[in-house]
């Protein structure tokens, strides 16, 4: 089906677009001080997620071992609900490397000609339900039509899978259902009956089906050919990563370190994750939860590059991008495989491998 009669709404984007200018122009002209600036760092400045999906940022900064990493300089973090917030943030200097999904790392892509962002590494694969509330008449992924969906953000990943599923897989002339609710805020919103289903990323996917009495409908892995997607990716700047490889280097000892054990024994750190999540967002999750959303993540360092050939394709075709978003330049992950090959294989086999036995 064509996207070319879907009009371009700037406004249900969120503020989204356009990103803010004096960041673009940064990117362009390569005014930005400290970004020039090769001297040592004083502060490396992290951005992340407080989901099960960012899992090894979660625990590399619960546990000291980022802050470690990057010593003598202070590591500083700063926590987002939805990837088109961080990207802003990215751009803007605000922070230096992240945990994001790659829907709005495209939008970045495009927005900044290609000098904006890179891909350096995966973290996360799978990982999101869809949700429905009990009494909303939801029993498929069909049932879908015309409810109240809500995704986090307006322009993140989980919402560019939606709108693309409601307008090309079940045909609908409008996406205007869809509503952009915090993660944390989607079970007060659904126990008042205000949404009627969720596409969401875990843990917010069980906490949901814990907490607000929803029920499971469908996963997004399941729409995916290979039953495999990326979900979380690791990014910084172009100048950032010219100008510090060796605290690249560093973070991503440190995230390869945390995925390998996530992939190999995802249930040991439970307790960890519980302590760690609480922290960041004041919300207890009910027992059970992790361990059951813990099921449904595959933890891999590989960036799974066929899902932003996917989503390039999503976006151009819902108008959330004005051309179709040019993929060269994008990745960087030359620091990473120099990792691998120093410590064995993309961690991505174990994490398939633990994922299988798990389920």
């Amino acid at each position: 089906m064509s996207g070319s009669s879907l009009k371009f709404d700037r406004s249900a984007l969120g503020g989204w677009w356009p990103l803010r200018l004096v960041a673009c122009l940064c990117f362009l002209v390569g005014s930005c001080d400290r970004l020039n600036s090769r001297g040592p760092l004083k502060e490396v400045r992290l951005g992340y997620f407080a989901n099960l999906t960012h899992a090894q940022a979660v625990l590399g900064v619960w546990s000291g071992d980022f802050a470690t990493a990057v010593t003598p300089a202070q590591l500083s973090t700063q926590v987002f609900n939805a990837g088109p917030a961080l990207i802003e943030a990215l751009l803007a200097g605000e922070i230096d490397v992240a945990y994001v999904g790659p829907g709005p790392v495209l939008n970045a892509q495009v927005q900044t000609h290609g000098q904006g962002v890179r891909v350096i590494a995966g973290a996360a694969s799978n990982g999101v339900l869809i949700v429905a509330r009990e009494s909303s008449g939801i029993k498929t992924m069909q049932d879908l039509r015309g409810k109240r969906l809500a995704t986090p953000q307006h322009g993140n990943t989980q919402d560019l899978a939606a709108r693309h599923f409601l307008r090309f897989d079940l045909g609908q002339d409008s996406d205007d259902n869809i509503q952009p609710v915090p993660n944390a805020e989607q079970a007060g919103a659904m126990s008042r009956g205000q949404i009627d289903a969720a596409w969401a990323p875990e843990p917010w996917g069980s906490f949901l089906v814990a907490r607000a009495g929803a029920h499971v409908v469908g996963e997004e892995k399941d729409l995916w050919p290979q039953k495999e997607f990326t979900l979380t990716v690791v990014i910084t700047t172009p100048d950032f990563l010219a100008d510090h490889p060796d605290v690249v280097r560093k973070l991503l000892q440190v995230h390869r370190a945390w995925t390998r054990r996530l992939a190999e024994h995802p249930q040991q750190y439970v307790p960890q994750l519980g302590s760690a999540l609480f922290a960041l967002t004041g919300k207890q999750l009910p027992p059970g939860v992790l361990p059951a959303a813990l099921t449904r993540i595959k933890f891999t360092d590989e960036p799974l590059m066929p899902t932003f050939a996917a989503l390039a394709n999503w976006s151009y075709e819902l108008e959330a991008t004005m051309q179709r978003p040019n993929l060269a330049g994008l990745f960087d992950t030359s620091i990473l495989q120099s990792l691998q090959q120093a410590d064995g294989a993309p961690v991505k086999e174990v994490a398939r491998a633990s994922h299988d036995r798990s389920n």
